[in-house]
Parts: C-alpha cells; sequence; structure tokens
C-alpha cells in the first residue's frame, strides 16, 4: 500500500530541498522524522510537513483494512517549480537578474 504527499510551488531551490531529502530517503517514517526535527535547514520544515501528510494519507487508506503497518519512504524527489524572475541595480546603471527558484516537493511512503 502506497500513499503520495505534494507540495507544489514552495520558495526554497531545489538543489537546496535535495541535499535534504537524500538524507530520509529509504529509512522508516519515525526516523526520518526525528532526522528533520534535528536538522538545522529551512527546507527540512516543509519535508516535514509533506511526509506527515503522506503519512495522515497512508493511514487513511488503512483504516480499511486494519492491519498494522509500518511505513518506510519508499520515494522523495524535488522538480523544479517557475523562477521568478527579479532585477536589481547593478554597476554603472545596468539592471542585474535575480533568480528565485521555486520547488515541487513529492513523497511516496509504503506501509
Amino acid at each position: 500500500m502506497e500513499a503520495t504527499a505534494i507540495a507544489k510551488f514552495i520558495r526554497c531551490s531545489p538543489r537546496k530541498v535535495n541535499q535534504v531529502l537524500k538524507l530520509i530517503r529509504k529509512k522508516n517514517v519515525n526516523e526520518a522524522l526525528i532526522n528533520l526535527s534535528q536538522l538545522n535547514k529551512s527546507s527540512s520544515l516543509i519535508i516535514r510537513k509533506v511526509l506527515k501528510n503522506a503519512l495522515a494519507n497512508i493511514n487513511e487508506k488503512n483504516k480499511m483494512n486494519n492491519e498494522k503497518i509500518h511505513p518506510v519512504i519508499k520515494e522523495a524527489w524535488v522538480c523544479c517549480g517557475p523562477t521568478l524572475k527579479r532585477m536589481r541595480p547593478g554597476p554603472r546603471g545596468r539592471a542585474m537578474a535575480i533568480k528565485k527558484r521555486t520547488s515541487h516537493i513529492t513523497v511516496v511512503v509504503a506501509g
């Protein structure tokens, strides 16, 4: 049995989010939640919310079967969302582009 949770348009760079996702892939959900709570990264709070949502989804599916489950993170990935483009003053009166990247985070939990 699997359950998926997705968070879209998260204002955090996909590269930074992937660093945190590498730490929790293929781990037990309880162990991953503990690791995320101790991690000092801004994206860990968002990933923790997505993971809790996936856990709630699998528990909701499991109420029908009345089985004991030991959920494991089967897959976790991040995709690039749309990039916000902003301008900032540069030297000699020019405008310099700033790219503010967004992410789509997906977590799949299997029980």
